[in-house]
């Protein structure tokens, strides 16, 4: 028993959550089971199996085609991106402890899945996928641990988005509110759809905690308590599954692209840090009852020493902190490629007055800087939208910052000035890229960043976003005819 596989389907206690989820299963009448999976880009893949399958999938796995994990989808000269047409088949072994029934399909349920080469392969037979992110994540938390005297990172996001009017060819056609941010009455203009949200996260272990409009048409964040990264990311994958499904059922669009309107905020997803050691793992938080999954969707690390802060009264970082924002200010560039990951992210970037995280500084409460002391024990990274593939965005970044940590860098004294000011000033600033492949060529040099995506994940994720610039570039736009058409003679 010595390929990673067959040790990971036999790793104590887990014969026991696999008759949890039985028990599960059979009080809660789950016909269906969705084994899922992430791709390179977020996109959640995978396959349903009949429930009375449950115990021999939990075992065996579901097998799919190594394709998935780069969409399925064909460059442009029509070749699949990343895997050959006779490339082999991966294996997906659901992990139990993320079962849970799906609050809108009572039918259904699903369970998050590690990926793993097929065992019958030439080379590293049943081995760890590396090109599946978000098992990639958890060994790259687990080596950061390891090498940090248990040191670990807890998160939360701000996923904001915006709610589209479907019109008659399916296209948006304008948000179903006024894009006027924190107004109570434009929030609960969309109340039958925020808390459709909540019922349904909560249902699904997301600790809702708080909710606003902002100032987009249509625009709403929606917040969950932070906690360990994966299950960040889960519950940020969750959360858009969640959203897709309501706007279905109200024949609204959940729209997370970054930049829906020019001259209006962007739909960032700020990424907000600490670092800890210790801690309860196992605090069950308050999601409503009865809960439709296993114990475990609903656990919460809570506790232990924050090792970002030195005095909880003072908003200058410890050591640590200090150390975690020098190595991710010093890899921003390439950290840009993976948190503003599509050509419409660096409209973003390039829309003036809207506060876009441009220049690579950190500050206390700065919001023109990239990276900023939110409160203390806490910095946010704000080079990031909602269309990030959270699970690589959380290995870049604790690569970055377990290089700053090990290489002790400096970060410098906090900006407290407007940035723009600064640099008027006189003060140096770098700033990230400016257009979607000059930070692709940011992550090709940068080799700290590029360990955050081991294996052949960097390949694939390049290769998949070149295409992706490519196609961009290769388009001719509304913008176009109109600046163009009638420009001569």
């Amino acid at each position: 028993m010595d390929k990673d596989v067959d040790v990971y389907c036999h790793s104590p206690g887990r014969d026991e959550l696999i008759k949890q989820v039985r028990a599960k299963i059979d009080e809660l009448g789950i016909d269906f089971i969705y084994y899922q999976y992430i791709s390179i880009t977020g996109r959640i893949m995978g396959k349903a199996v009949p429930s009375p399958h449950w115990e021999t999938m939990a075992m065996k796995g579901i097998q799919t085609w190594y394709g998935g994990i780069a969409n399925v989808f064909p460059d442009r000269a029509g070749n699949l991106l990343g895997f050959d047409s006779n490339a082999h088949e991966l294996v997906g072994i659901p992990d139990p402890d993320t079962f849970c029934q799906l609050p809108w399909n009572k039918r259904a349920a699903r369970v998050f899945c590690t990926v793993f080469y097929g065992r019958e392969e030439d080379e590293n037979p049943g081995g760890f996928m590396e090109e599946d992110c978000r098992g990639n994540l958890r060994r790259i938390h687990q080596q950061f641990m390891d090498d940090h005297d248990g040191l670990h990172m807890r998160h939360g996001c701000e996923p904001e988005m915006n709610w589209l009017n479907r019109g008659e060819d399916g296209m948006p056609d304008g948000g179903p509110t006024k894009p006027y941010a924190y107004h109570i009455d434009q929030f609960e203009a969309l109340s039958h759809v925020y808390m459709k949200v909540v019922d349904y996260g909560q249902a699904m272990g997301l600790d809702m905690i708080q909710g606003d409009h902002e100032d987009a048409p249509g625009q709403l964040e929606l917040n969950f308590t932070y906690d360990h990264a994966l299950r960040t990311c889960d519950r940020l994958t969750t959360y858009r599954q969640i959203c897709a499904q309501v706007a279905r059922e109200e024949g609204l669009i959940a729209n997370f692209m970054a930049k829906s309107f020019m001259g209006m905020p962007a739909n960032g997803c700020h990424h907000n840090m600490s670092l800890w050691r210790g801690g309860d793992d196992e605090v069950v938080a308050h999601c409503g009852d009865p809960r439709p999954g296993v114990d475990d969707v609903y656990k919460h690390s809570k506790g232990g020493g924050n090792l970002f802060i030195s005095d909880p009264k003072d908003w200058m970082p410890g050591p640590i902190g200090l150390n975690a924002i020098a190595g991710v200010m010093e890899h921003l560039p390439a950290l840009t490629a993976i948190g503003s990951s599509t050509p419409n992210s660096f409209r973003r970037m390039l829309d003036l007055g809207m506060w876009a995280p441009v220049y690579a500084d950190w500050g206390y409460q700065n919001r023109t800087t990239s990276l900023r002391v939110s409160a203390p024990g806490r910095f946010e990274y704000r080079a990031v939208d909602s269309m990030v593939n959270p699970y690589l965005m959380a290995s870049c970044l604790l690569t970055a910052m377990d290089d700053g940590i090990k290489r002790n860098v400096d970060a410098g004294e906090p900006e407290q000035r407007n940035i723009y000011d600064a640099m008027e000033a006189g003060k140096q600033v770098k700033r990230l890229p400016k257009y979607f492949g000059d930070a692709l060529d940011a992550l090709a040099e940068d080799k700290v960043v590029q360990a955050g995506m081991p294996g052949r994940l960097y390949e694939v994720y390049d290769e998949y976003k070149r295409d992706e610039w490519d196609r961009f570039n290769a388009e001719v736009s509304s913008w176009d005819l109109e600046k163009y058409l009638d420009c001569l003679p």
